[in-house]
């Protein structure tokens, strides 16, 4: 699950009443698909090496029943973007992923111009099975090409070579898909800022819409964690960032958020939606969701994680909830509408979280002051530096 898709931080507090949401946010769906060709080193998602025959067939009936129990939260929205993420949901056949878009679509009614985006590796497209996913209504794609040059790519696991990542963009356009992004990494081991900056003008001669470039980091519970390669110096890194990005804006990609970028128009939209604070279901193993409801209730959930155990009739689909508290809602929504390099307009606060304007003046304050957040009544929004040092900017607003 790259493009981006975050894990939701959960905190702990004491339960406090809230008042009703003058209206709730938009509604969209994460799909989580766990399954991968080979478990990459430094993959912290839930994903799992596929067996020779994936289970499809129970795990779309466990899909739809575990939507099934999240339909109360609907409250008569529409989805307005689903995501299918993993692992590596292409994987999964047209016609698996057919019953269950069919099968959503039943339960919840589809905005005209619904985002479905899915989640592809280059060492799994095959040109078929493209233009039969894009005749499913799937309209964007995401593909994790990560690098293009084979020891990098070796490095890292991955199961396809450069070629494949080159030729897996041009059959996603033949297959119809006209948006598309792609996933790419920079600071690998032993990366120079030539590597790096080759890797990203291949990736921007492919001409996608859409870029998620983001710097390796090692995750605990991975094997890079446990066995660390050896990553560039910080100048170095610096270095490719910056360089980078002037690239990227060259090449007309604007940078919307800390790791994406896109042209025009191509945003991504489900996950403007999870970085504005809007709401998702999310059913799979381990996926996680946030839910408001009508009374203010805003609730974190996160499904049973070993696809066994989420396929185990005997187990509930739902490993956890928790409402958040008030004092923790500040927190919660700037952790992610701070990620935007425009941030959000402030109206957006009240009326996503229940909470007046004025529960943030304090931490706004003092943010503003040291130059982490701009003087701006109207928005929230980082500066450059905030930008750089979100986390120290954060620290403002925890309770």
């Amino acid at each position: 699950m790259t493009d981006d898709s975050p894990a939701p931080l959960i905190h702990g507090g004491a339960q406090t009443p809230r008042a009703p949401l003058p209206v709730l946010p938009p509604l969209a769906l994460y799909i989580h698909i766990p399954w991968c060709v080979r478990k990459c080193p430094y993959c912290d998602f839930n994903s799992h090496a596929a067996s020779p025959q994936l289970p499809e067939e129970e795990y779309v009936d466990a899909l739809l029943a575990d939507l099934d129990q999240d339909l109360h939260a609907v409250h008569g929205r529409p989805l307005s973007s689903i995501f299918f993420g993993g692992g590596t949901p292409s994987l999964f056949s047209a016609q698996a992923l057919d019953r269950l878009l069919k099968g959503v679509e039943a339960r919840i009614p589809f905005t005209q111009d619904i985002e479905i985006t899915l989640e592809a590796n280059p060492g799994t497209f095959e040109q078929e099975k493209f233009v039969a996913y894009r005749a499913l209504g799937i309209n964007r794609l995401s593909i994790g090409v990560q690098s293009f040059q084979q020891a990098k790519l070796e490095a890292l696991g991955r199961i396809h070579n450069g070629d494949e990542a080159v030729r897996a963009a041009g059959m996603a356009r033949q297959a119809g898909f006209d948006n598309f992004n792609l996933d790419l990494m920079h600071g690998l081991p032993d990366q120079s800022l030539d590597d790096a900056l080759s890797d990203l003008r291949q990736a921007i001669a492919l001409k996608p819409t859409h870029l998620s470039w983001y710097q390796l980091t090692l995750e605990p519970n991975t094997v890079f964690w446990n066995q660390p390669p050896t990553l560039p110096e910080d100048d170095t890194l610096w270095d490719i960032q910056e360089a980078g990005q002037a690239l990227l804006a060259e090449h007309g990609y604007v940078q919307y958020e800390v790791s994406a970028y896109a042209q025009p128009g191509r945003a991504a939209r489900h996950n403007l939606n999870y970085w504005s604070f809007g709401d998702f279901i999310g059913i799979g193993a381990g996926a996680h969701g946030k839910l408001s409801h009508p009374d203010g209730r805003i609730v974190r959930t996160w499904k049973t994680r070993l696809p066994k155990d989420y396929l185990n009739p005997a187990k509930r689909f739902l490993a956890g909830e928790k409402t958040l508290a008030n004092e923790e809602l500040p927190f919660e929504f700037l952790m992610n509408a701070l990620r935007l390099t425009e941030g959000v307009e402030a109206r957006l606060y009240p009326e996503r979280t229940g909470l007046p304007l004025q529960s943030l003046a304090e931490g706004r304050r003092e943010a503003e002051q040291s130059g982490l957040l701009q003087v701006e009544p109207s928005r929230l929004v980082a500066t450059e530096r905030g930008q750089l040092f979100l986390n120290d900017l954060l620290q403002n607003f925890l309770s």
